[in-house]
């Protein structure tokens, strides 16, 4: 049986109770996941590959909250085609940057990119640019005009080596119309763009960057700070599918050939629209993506046009090209609201702010088409994408081996009032260390991100420092949802 699916029966098994463990209680049965040396990074249970065996829990995706609507497309030069909106943090101003459009071919030189400024990922005003003309006056947020505007999506760019002139940057094109245009057969493609302040823009080249792929979504770009290379993710389309492609650049204008984004084969083959993938902050070396699924050909409501509903979805990688989806559910719902279970509503926008201490701001678009084209804050506390669950009868999971390479273990977790979450640290072959079994730890109760593990006579780690351990968790209607090492 292939990997992937052994995996997903574990962890069906898991969620049934199915006894996972072999020996005495909490002793696992090593599963020959090699040793890995976490240092102080977080590690978010997204997916099974810090699992070595679990009983009784199993992983749980976890829905953002609808939060405030924080745009709406109200202005002549914007409308109900607005979309495509790309969120970033640059001192302490979020700017948020999106395509106007009031409707007409995708290829329309009417289309403009705009901006959007806030302090707390809450309330955004236009800034009054005045660069570009439209509708014969420059009082307006308006950053770039022409075809480009279609998906333009800018980035600020954390490569180490950027030039002052182009700390900002940017990827937007179109393929020409014609025969096979979305198997990039016509020429166009993406261009590149740079800004030093993320106002004032210009092409790097006359040419497109990149020519083969359909583009006709949103193709973003960012810098890759764990693997040292720009990283972009890009429209194509497989077997008359919408689909998703990667390459990557040294120099943000020569890209490697693109592959074609690999999931497990027990995954189901769906539309994506877009990606909106995102190294995930504060853990860079996952990447995230949150994908807008479009169901084609499902019609909600009678009277709309259009035909096509969507949700938006989530899926990690730790290589980028290869793609963990252990939820095959929606991340988020399209809800009660009517309008949005019209087409190409619900995609998510590419980036996430903390907005607040400790709570990650990302951002939905809705109502599409519609008069009050809008978009809509979603609100988390840091890293509670997914977790580790346990219901009220209790369950519990062992790592696979780990080195210790820190003072204290720190998780971040969610209890109910009557929950608790323990930790056992054990040898490399699953028994306890002395001092370090469930016995030895009060259970541990409330809702923390950053919470300190200590143990009723120690807590202090130094002793075990680069020696492989296991950890042992035992959950009681608890949610843990990342762990680290940390000094």
């Amino acid at each position: 049986m292939p990997l992937p699916r052994l995996l997903r029966l574990f962890f069906t098994l898991a969620a049934l109770g199915a006894p996972l463990f072999c020996g005495s209680a909490g002793h696992a049965a090593p599963s020959g996941k090699p040793a890995v040396d976490l240092g102080t990074r977080w590690e978010l249970l997204i997916d099974d590959w810090i699992v070595d065996s679990a009983k009784g829990s199993t992983l749980k995706l976890h829905e953002p909250r609808r939060a405030e609507i924080v745009l709406v497309n109200d202005v002549p030069w914007e409308g109900p085609t607005s979309a495509y909106y790309s969120v970033m943090k640059d001192g302490d101003v979020i700017r948020l940057y999106y395509r106007g459009s009031v409707g007409g071919s995708d290829h329309s030189i009417d289309q403009v990119t705009c901006v959007a400024e806030s302090r707390d990922g809450i309330t955004f005003t236009r800034p009054n640019i005045g660069l570009i003309e439209v509708n014969g006056s420059k009082a307006n947020n308006v950053v770039w005009k022409g075809v480009e505007s279609h998906n333009f999506a800018p980035f600020i760019d954390r490569n180490p080596a950027v030039k002052p002139d182009e700390r900002y940057k940017a990827l937007g094109g179109l393929k020409e119309p014609g025969k096979n245009w979305h198997q990039g057969a016509t020429p166009g493609g993406l261009y590149a763009f740079a800004s030093p302040d993320g106002i004032h823009w210009r092409k790097l080249q006359a040419e497109p960057v990149m020519t083969q792929g359909a583009f006709d979504s949103l193709n973003l770009a960012f810098w890759d700070t764990m693997r040292g290379h720009y990283a972009n993710y890009s429209r194509i389309f497989l077997n008359k599918v919408r689909a998703v492609q990667s390459s990557t650049s040294a120099d943000f204008l020569k890209w490697s050939e693109a592959t074609p984004n690999r999931y497990g084969p027990d995954v189901p083959w769906e539309q994506f629209y877009t990606s909106a993938t995102v190294p995930c902050p504060g853990a860079e070396h996952l990447l995230l993506a949150f994908p807008k699924r479009f169901m084609t050909a499902r019609k909600k409501i009678d009277a709309h046009k259009t035909p096509g509903v969507s949700d938006a979805m989530f899926m990690s990688s730790r290589d980028g090209v290869t793609w963990d989806r252990p939820f095959l559910e929606a991340w988020l719902r399209p809800g009660p609201d009517q309008k949005n279970w019209t087409d190409r509503s619900n995609m998510p926008a590419v980036g996430i702010v903390e907005s607040a201490p400790g709570e990650w701001s990302m951002y939905i678009s809705e109502h599409y088409r519609w008069p009050d084209s809008r978009l809509r804050r979603l609100a988390m506390p840091r890293h509670r994408l997914a977790s580790m669950h346990a219901a009220v009868a209790a369950g519990e999971f062992t790592t696979r081996p780990l080195t210790v390479s820190g003072r204290r273990l720190q998780i971040n977790y969610a209890t109910s009032a009557a929950g608790s979450v323990q930790v056992e640290i054990q040898d490399e072959s699953g028994r306890p260390i002395p001092g370090f079994g469930l016995a030895d730890m009060p259970p541990l109760f409330g809702d923390e991100l950053d919470a300190p593990i200590g143990w009723k006579q120690r807590g202090d780690l130094s002793g075990l420092r680069g020696r492989t351990v296991r950890l042992r968790f035992r959950l009681q209607d608890a949610d843990l949802f990342a762990l680290r090492f940390a000094e």
